[in-house]
């Protein structure tokens, strides 16, 4: 019997998200892999499950390089970001011995004591944006916290000018989205800001990862090409801080939906870390994987995967499916085992987990204390999620609180 694309389950649409997980539940209960239809029209095999997803993020055969297969994958008209186009370049879209080479280049500013020593930074960031909303008692937390906060922690980290970052935060958000003209757009206007960045660095050299990257690059063994300084500039910061904000926007969701659980989490913050666990676990920030390709013809979950056709996991479905199947969608802050793939598996598990953890933990932690009565605004505004793309998060979080003053802490 021959499937039509026609036939094909449609993902990555806004009518998909709105109701995310209904639907990849009914895809579990078929199986664990499926051939599905995404928005731009072209086809690829989508996993749905926990274990079939840690088996394919770890799949010596499925190669997360597009550039062997650029010519296929155009016929077949899917839109593709070679290196010097968006993500080109770095270690997202590499395959050892590339990728274990550029991940050691940058992993130095992610060990637990780096990241550790940014978490006074995180709270006074998050104290100051709640400073700016707590007298007027309504707010858009996308807007006024879940936003700005991970952007000013990774443009710190990296050394981006305090007046650039509004434009990076915009061209990141349009470069998540499907593919379109705005996507490569931003995308481009990413890659210029941040050459024009490097090359100011070179000139000026200074303490941050950027710069230290420009040294690497610069230095007598030619670790780390010109193609490759952008390319690792521009996924870090996209992704050094996309997936912190929908890891922020899932958790506060997940909260004004179930109060009981923030009221616990207030009067037990130490419960934080592992509540964010299952935050991860309950609404992955990142919905989808991008495309693995093919390298040889193999089988998975019992089915034949061509060399050149795609692979694709669903974080969000994999992660709920991860546990017992009686408590999936269930939101429990105490979780003893909140087992997910929000941050992926294998070799390239996320390099800034630890950093989106620790902005998670420490975020919730003080928005909580400083507003102990925050709601949902009144009327209920209708739930947006980010319409396209590969991540998953809401578009507002319009809320209401009581007025408060501004924090003593400095």
């Amino acid at each position: 019997m021959t499937t039509h694309n026609d036939d094909l389950t449609l993902v990555g649409t806004a009518e998909f998200k709105a109701d995310a997980h209904a639907r990849y539940a009914a895809l579990r209960a078929q199986g664990p892999i499926h051939r599905v239809r995404s928005a731009d029209g072209t086809t690829s095999w989508l996993v749905v499950d926990y274990e079939l997803g840690r088996e394919t993020l770890a799949h010596p055969q499925l190669s997360k390089n597009p550039e062997p297969f650029a010519e296929q994958l155009r016929a077949s008209g899917r839109h593709i970001l070679l290196a010097g186009s968006g993500f080109g370049g770095n270690m997202l879209m590499a395959d050892p011995p590339e990728h274990t080479r550029l991940r050691r280049l940058v992993s130095k500013a992610f060990t637990p004591a780096a990241i550790e020593r940014l978490a006074p930074r995180v709270e006074q960031l998050a104290h100051e944006l709640i400073d700016a909303i707590a007298p007027a008692g309504t707010a858009d937390l996308v807007a006024a916290f879940t936003g700005p906060l991970p952007m000013a922690v990774i443009c710190d980290l990296l050394g981006v000018p305090e007046q650039h970052r509004d434009n990076l935060q915009r061209w990141t958000r349009r470069g998540m989205g499907n593919p379109s003209t705005a996507q490569r757009e931003a995308l481009l206007a990413l890659n210029t800001y941040l050459q024009e960045l490097l090359d100011a660095k070179r000139a000026a050299h200074a303490d941050d990862l950027l710069s230290h990257l420009i040294g690497v690059h610069d230095d007598d063994h030619g670790r780390l090409s010109t193609t490759e300084l952008l390319g690792t500039a521009v996924i870090l910061v996209v992704a050094g801080h996309e997936t912190t904000v929908n890891l922020l926007g899932n958790a506060i969701a997940a909260l004004l939906d179930h109060p009981a659980q923030a009221a616990h989490l207030r009067a037990n913050p130490h419960d934080l870390p592992g509540a964010v666990e299952e935050f991860l676990r309950f609404d992955s920030p990142v919905e989808l994987t991008p495309a693995r390709f093919a390298t040889e013809d193999l089988l998975l979950g019992g089915h034949r995967i061509r060399r050149g056709e795609t692979v694709t996991v669903a974080l969000t479905s994999a992660s709920r499916a991860a546990g017992p199947a009686e408590t999936a969608d269930r939101l429990d802050v105490t979780r003893p085992d909140a087992r997910h793939l929000a941050f992926g598996h294998g070799i390239h598990y996320c390099l800034g987990a630890p950093l989106a953890r620790l902005e998670g933990a420490v975020a919730l932690r003080v928005l909580l204390n400083r507003l102990p009565d925050l709601a949902w605004a009144d009327p209920p505004a209708q739930r947006h999620w980010l319409p396209a793309g590969i991540t998953r998060g809401p578009v507002t979080l319009p809320v209401r609180f009581t007025p408060a003053g501004v924090t003593a802490l400095r």
